[in-house]
């Protein structure tokens, strides 16, 4: 196998201009996106996140504003109709079939940190919804993505729901029934009023 060439290593680079002229072939690599024959895709892509960037309508949009509407009205579905529970019941459920599969990985390699990459940086249901997340070894934390829509979609009664209930009558339970599923135990913060979100493998 032609083996590629340092720039300053004129032998070496003789010896390879000749194996180039009989194959054919170059012993150089252009650089690549890994998107080569998906170009219409990534122009899309480009195309829809300026869209919502340029959306200032009301309020200026996020990336994850669609995302988050959509939660939010089943959410607020849920509260008005007293179902929160069984709304994340049924949530955790869904989830469970996906979560027992990487449970099964961490039980046989004893990665437990498996878990807090299964429910952040691994899966578009968090990364498309939260933005960035931070991420350190056994911790995971990031702002709360409900705020810009609430408070902008309050102003419209289209929600009373408060981050805070959200926090508390959603998001933990839902992670703690993730974390059973997965075979951790998980720590999730209190709500603050800074709107950063912790969840930490239990000691």
């Amino acid at each position: 196998m032609v083996q590629a060439a340092h720039l300053d290593d004129s032998q070496q680079l003789e010896e390879q201009a000749k194996v180039a002229a009989k194959t054919g072939k170059s012993s150089f690599k252009g650089a690549k996106t890994g998107f080569e024959g998906r170009e219409a895709e990534v122009g899309k892509a480009v195309q829809l996140a300026l869209k919502t960037m340029a959306n200032s309508a009301g309020y200026q949009h996020e990336m994850n504003d669609a995302l988050v509407k959509a939660r939010l009205q089943a959410m607020q579905f849920a509260k008005d109709q007293g179902l929160m529970a069984e709304y994340v019941e049924h949530d955790v459920k869904t989830m469970a079939p996906i979560n027992t599969r990487v449970g099964m990985v961490i039980e046989k390699t004893g990665d437990t940190e498996a878990a807090l990459v299964g429910l952040t940086e691994r899966t578009a249901c968090h990364y498309q919804l939260v933005l960035e997340t931070e991420a350190e070894p056994g911790v995971r934390r990031w702002k709360s993505p409900w705020g810009n829509v609430l408070n902008a979609c309050k102003r419209m009664e289209m929600f009373d729901l408060t981050e805070e209930e959200i926090h508390n009558t959603w998001f933990k339970p839902r992670i703690h029934g993730y974390a059973r599923d997965l075979g951790v135990k998980v720590n999730v913060s209190d709500w603050n009023e800074d709107g950063i979100v912790e969840i930490s493998l239990a000691e």
